[in-house]
């Protein structure tokens, strides 16, 4: 038996590459048209981002919880578990996520965005548009097919990244959101790292601009507020 120091994350793979962007085809397959309505609410939530307002904080959190319920279930338990034992965990936790964007954004109404014209603002409104519009050019791009494409709101990578975008561009930092989606950008990182795959450092890098932006903000909200 070799020692655990020899073994690589390319050891603990249960899939291979092909078998992983096929899944994305049947996948796609199965759940047509839906992915015209997730672009339709991808678009409807850049179009929140910069129209000022005062019940786009409960649109916006009501769309992304939909998303990422939506996710969970589909993708995640009902596909992606046919490969991946730990897409069950997945799939709890992005129920999870959907339930702490319904109680900030939906009961609490504490989500508020920050002017366009803003960094946070205009951060957050351009990975909102990378990962609506962008993203899913970038497998065909890479040479995958159509078939296999991945979309907000159905697809896993596309609504992580909007809701970054989103807790990017929100007024204050909200932590208690931002966790899980970091924590998929990590996993996805490594899985597609893993699997040798061109497009492996874009959900990392995200997750390291949304934390770094996420923690500037933090600190000069503190730093405005008054001494007491």
């Amino acid at each position: 038996m070799s020692e655990w120091w020899t073994y690589s994350l390319s050891d603990f793979l249960l899939f291979s590459p092909r078998t992983y962007y096929r899944l994305f085809e049947l996948y796609n397959e199965a759940i047509w048209p839906a992915q015209l309505i997730g672009l339709a609410a991808g678009l409807v939530v850049l179009v929140l981002l910069v129209w000022p307002t005062r019940w786009r904080g409960w649109c916006v959190a009501a769309i992304l919880a939909g998303c990422w319920l939506w996710v969970a279930t589909f993708y995640h338990w009902q596909h992606y578990a046919t490969i991946n034992w730990a897409a069950d965990y997945f799939g709890y936790a992005f129920a999870l996520e959907a339930l702490l964007l319904s109680w900030t954004g939906g009961i609490l109404d504490r989500l508020r965005f920050r002017r366009i014209a803003d960094p946070d603002g205009a951060a957050g409104f351009s990975l909102a548009g990378f990962a609506i519009v962008i993203y899913p050019l970038i497998g065909p791009l890479l040479g995958r097919p159509w078939t296999q494409v991945e979309i907000f709101g159905v697809a896993p990578d596309p609504t992580v990244l909007a809701t970054l975008a989103v807790l990017v561009a929100a007024e204050r930092a909200h932590w208690p959101l931002l966790v899980l989606p970091l924590c998929w950008c990590a996993v996805s990182g490594a899985t597609l790292w893993t699997m040798a795959s061109p497009d492996w450092p874009i959900m990392p890098l995200a997750g390291a601009i949304a934390m770094a932006l996420t923690v500037w903000k933090s600190l000069a909200r503190r730093s405005s507020e008054p001494l007491v």
